[in-house]
């Protein structure tokens, strides 16, 4: 009978043998149905890597790109069970461009298989795949020395390299780490001991894995991102999600991050029926005693013990795409069922995978790891990673693409963030908008240096006043001799003009919060300003 379940995952460098340890592990366990066995014999002998036996690594492999080429590329999902518990398994593929996927495995793993090969030992996707799972959280793992059967089974060779894994361990923050020596193509130690590793006296992985029993970090108080709004009909409307943690029961009052308005449960409902109560985990629909305004992308939370809202933290990122991070580009941003524009402001340091050690960095390439300051367009509500992993992760997303790349771990808030409160006045946009008896708006002229910017926008500047139209003209080169006189003409720091020029007309100039928008909308006036030289459209 089966009384708990697991997931977990495998890791570590191109071919250490991960999609074969499991296919092996299935196998080994009975748990490959006779007809899939029969079709992994006919398939293995057709191809020529395989010298004899079975292609285990099949049963894992999906792809037809993974097939041919014999490696992993997307994340192999596979549910198994044993009489003691029930397993997920998240194969993650180990090329350095697949780092992404790894990651994808690693923020819903509970532990994780490090596979190294005996032969070449901790090698530099070792440390990167090691690093991200103390990044996301996995404090359990077991280091699978594989393909022992190449080194004769050599037991120094073995406290080799599961010495030198337990020392990068160690330096990461990993609670603890059990060392297996196996051999997935003879299945040694997988799921029965093996004769030749006479002197391991420690648990095959099949028993590691049945017995290994790890902690889930998450808040005890209530949280539910909003998914979506379901209106089942014209008298129903519910906020269904899931809790990412704590309990709700019929009665309670919970709040809205957004608005910080409240109210109190009427009903939770499911498929299975209304419920009493309900605990993270669970996807629940809950309907609400008043007709508040909420919608996707908002947090429902525990008003006694509410999260932190900011638009300013620091955060652990792990950098996914070819083209560098650069601070001061904008991204757009999912942190739970919410999306908002964010940008990296600064970079503290960026973690060597050589030693560990913290360097500095003006920018990150590809699959690095660093520790950032972030800013979004607006607020945002959240806990930090430690304290609860659905609430504490993001994602960051080119604004072009639509592509993941990056993936960040929130450490906490910065205190000026928090120190900051957004005042409204009388005279706002609109009023001087009607005293003007104009539409504000920006006029933003880019090129390359001579190409008749500023003689453009003086032309239009000057027509604008002979209408009687209230305008303020700004020029690049002007600003370069008073606000911007700090800044040079490097790619690093040319950036900084727009970004300052951006805010400057005005008096009332202020970020359209409402739509997250990363443009100043004047309050009054058409403004011209000069970026010299750069195509960069703001």
């Amino acid at each position: 009978m089966t009384t708990s379940s697991l997931h977990f995952m495998t890791c570590g460098s191109v071919d250490d043998g991960k999609s074969t340890l499991i296919g092996r592990l299935l196998c080994d366990a009975g748990l490959v149905p006779t007809d899939q066995l029969a079709g992994l014999e006919r398939e293995s002998r057709a191809r020529s890597h395989v010298a004899e036996g079975l292609d285990f690594s099949l049963l894992l492999d999906g792809l037809t790109a993974e097939r041919e080429q014999g490696i992993t590329i997307d994340v192999a999902y596979r549910h198994f069970a044993t009489a003691e518990r029930s397993f997920i398994v998240a194969d993650a593929p180990g090329h350095e461009q697949y780092t992404r996927n790894m990651a994808t495995a690693a923020s819903n793993a509970q532990a994780a298989l490090v596979l190294v090969d005996a032969r070449k030992g901790c090698v530099a996707q070792t440390r990167r795949h090691a690093s991200i799972l103390a990044l996301m959280g996995v404090r359990e793992a077991a280091l699978i020395v594989n393909k022992m059967d190449l080194v004769a089974y050599d037991e120094t060779r073995f406290l080799e390299v599961s010495g030198e894994f337990r020392a990068l361990a160690k330096a990461l923050g990993m609670k603890s780490v059990v060392a297996i020596p196996t051999a997935a193509s003879t299945g040694a130690n997988v799921v029965n001991r093996s004769a030749e590793t006479n002197w391991y006296t420690g648990p095959t992985l099949l028993e590691w894995l049945a017995h290994v029993a790890p902690a889930d970090v998450v808040s005890p108080a209530f949280r539910m991102p909003v998914q979506w709004v379901n209106r089942a009909n014209a008298d129903f409307r519910g906020l269904a999600g899931t809790l990412a943690s704590g309990r709700i029961a019929v009665g309670d009052r919970i709040a809205s991050a957004r608005s910080g308005r409240t109210s109190e449960v009427a009903r939770i409902v499911t498929m299975d029926g209304d419920l009493n109560e309900a605990a993270a985990g669970q996807a629940i629909t809950l309907l609400l005693r008043d007709d508040l305004d909420i919608g996707r992308g908002d947090l429902l939370f525990d008003p006694v013990v509410p999260p932190v809202t900011t638009d300013q933290f620091a955060a652990k990122i792990v950098w996914f795409d070819e083209k560098e991070l650069v601070p001061g580009r904008f991204y757009l941003m999912r942190i739970g069922t919410d999306v908002v524009a964010a940008e990296v402001t600064r970079i503290e340091h960026e973690l060597s995978m050589d030693d560990f050690e913290k360097r500095p960095a003006a920018k990150l390439a590809m699959n690095a790891i660093a520790f950032c300051h972030v800013t979004a367009a607006r607020p945002v509500t959240f806990e930090t990673y430690q304290e609860n992993h659905r609430l504490g992760a993001f994602i960051l997303i080119d604004r072009l693409s639509r592509a993941t790349v990056g993936a960040g771990m929130i450490e906490f808030p910065l205190r000026r963030a928090l120190n900051l409160a957004w005042h409204d006045f009388d005279v706002d946009r609109e009023r001087r908008a009607a005293q003007k008896a104009q539409r504000p708006a920006i006029i933003w002229l880019t090129g390359l240096s001579g190409a008749g910017k500023s003689t453009i926008a003086n032309i239009v500047d000057r027509r604008l006043y002979e209408l009687g139209r209230h305008t303020f003209l700004l020029d690049g080169d002007n600003l370069r001799r008073g606000l911007n006189k700090d800044l040079g003409f490097l790619d690093k720091v040319r950036k900084h003009p727009p970004r300052r020029d951006r805010r400057v007309p005005d008096g009332g100039c202020r970020a359209d919060r409402d739509r997250g928008a990363d443009l100043a909308v004047p309050a009054r006036a058409t403004a011209c300003a000069r970026d010299r030289g750069r195509r960069r459209f703001l």
